[in-house]
């Protein structure tokens, strides 16, 4: 009877270390799957990013229209014997 008392203590004692121990681990977990769930959605989203900026630069080292529009329309170049009108915004 002594072993059996022994045993269940035993079990009972580890039951209540897992419950006690065993519950902060559980909770650390799911907020480790949280996070990385996050991280992979900005995995994914800088994926995209970097596909669109590889694309931008290939166009850009292969695409001289696309160089010449950039040239005009962000740094309002233009070519030689070119006149440009700036008008003012409406203000809108």
């Amino acid at each position: 009877m002594t072993r059996r008392l022994l045993g269940g203590a035993v079990v009972v004692l580890l039951g209540l270390g897992l419950a006690v121990y065993g519950g902060e681990g559980l909770v650390r977990v799911l907020q480790m799957k949280r996070e990385i769930e996050a991280l992979e959605r900005d995995v994914t989203t800088l994926r995209v990013q970097s596909e669109k900026l590889a694309a931008t630069v290939e166009r850009l080292r292969s695409d001289p229209l696309y160089v010449e529009k950039l040239a005009r329309e962000d740094l309002g170049l233009a070519r030689e014997g070119e006149t440009i009108l700036k008008f003012p915004s409406s203000g809108r």
